[in-house]
């Protein structure tokens, strides 16, 4: 593990990375207007959960496949953002229910998508994101010392340690959604809310089929 002055600076920057707004942080907040607190919290897990497979895959080497090979890379560029454009044509077409407090509260307590689903969700928008992957790849190894025993090892820990990190910040999307959901005005434009997002997740689609690498 790296020295305490690195690794107190490999903590901060991931606290700084994790305040910056995604299709993760989107997608928490979407589940916590329309479905309540736990559905954003779930959410929440289950992009950290998609986050440790992006952890292992650097570990072993698959990350640094897709870095440098432009099929792989394209392969799951391209089922990445045709997912999230899919989620975002989910949002815009969904119906526009009767934003009052009777028909929230009751959207909140039968969500209309089960938790495993928006467990599952949350685990997809990550784990297809091969951004992510590339960010890990790129990331985390700046504070692995030259000369350590078990690089792999360390990667994992230094790895866990960050998406542990984001739990607060998930959670705290989470939270602040859930919040919000109660309030009329929000109440009233759900639906509107609903078609921003849909164009925002759109945008990260479009965003993520445009990026390209160079393979080295």
């Amino acid at each position: 593990m790296p020295d305490t002055q690195y690794l107190l600076l490999f903590v901060a920057t991931g606290w700084l990375l994790n305040l910056t707004p995604g299709p993760d942080v989107l997608y928490i907040v979407t589940n916590s207007l329309r479905s309540g607190t736990k559905a954003g919290l779930v959410a929440g897990l289950g992009i950290t959960a998609g986050g440790f497979v992006h952890i292992f895959a650097a570990a072993l080497g698959v990350s640094a496949l897709l870095s440098t090979s432009a099929i792989a890379f394209a392969t799951l560029k391209w089922i990445g953002a045709a997912y999230l454009l899919w989620v975002g044509a989910r949002l815009l077409l969904a119906r526009a229910p009767r934003a009052t407090a009777e028909t929230i509260a009751l959207a909140q307590a039968r969500p209309s998508t089960s938790l495993a689903g928006v467990f599952l969700g949350g685990f997809w928008t990550n784990v297809l994101n091969p951004k992510v992957a590339i960010f890990f790849l790129a990331f985390v190894p700046q504070f692995i010392a030259p000369d350590a025993p078990d690089k792999a090892w360390t990667f994992v820990l230094l790895g866990t340690l960050f998406k542990l990190n984001s739990l607060p910040f998930n959670c705290g999307w989470a939270l602040a959604a859930g919040w919000m959901a109660h309030c009329g005005a929000v109440r009233r434009g759900l639906h509107w809310l609903d078609r921003l997002a849909g164009v925002m997740f759109a945008g990260f689609g479009i965003k993520l089929a445009l990026t390209e690498i160079s393979p080295r």
